[in-house]
């Protein structure tokens, strides 16, 4: 049948579902975007598929709105995002309150944009400790 065929050509992403699978991925790179902040890890495990994670804070709204934010980041992975996350990579998305009210092409193009972006190299004196 030829929509079995398509669907296994399709590139499946994973999923992160575990609390010490999403603090690991905390250590990794961070690109931040206009609706949300992408982290990135390098699990150095080239043959296995790439993973894929969610998160929305209570700050971003009630229970409906959050859930509203993950399935439309859910959606554009799923549609678009996925044929760009590397093999043996990482992703957690934090959204912000913005992803409701982009439209969907433009989440979708801002998602693309954020994985297919190379690692910003630190500039000296950039650091996020502070020294009391």
């Amino acid at each position: 049948m030829a929509g079995d065929d398509a669907k296994r050509n399709e590139k499946t992403v994973g999923r992160l579902k575990s609390r010490p699978q999403f603090l690991a991925v905390q250590k990794g790179e961070k690109r931040k975007g206009r609706t949300f902040l992408l982290e990135v890890l390098d699990r150095q495990e080239p043959e296995t598929a790439a993973r894929a994670g969610f998160t929305v804070t209570k700050k971003q709204g009630n229970a409906v709105e959050r859930n509203r934010m993950r399935r439309r980041l859910r959606e554009a992975v799923r549609l678009k995002a996925g044929f760009a996350m590397q093999p043996g990579h990482d992703y957690v998305i934090v959204a912000r309150r913005d992803v409701l009210d982009v439209s969907f092409e433009q989440l979708t193009a801002q998602l693309l944009e954020r994985i297919q972006s190379k690692p910003q190299p630190k500039r000296p004196g950039e650091s996020r400790s502070r020294k009391v």
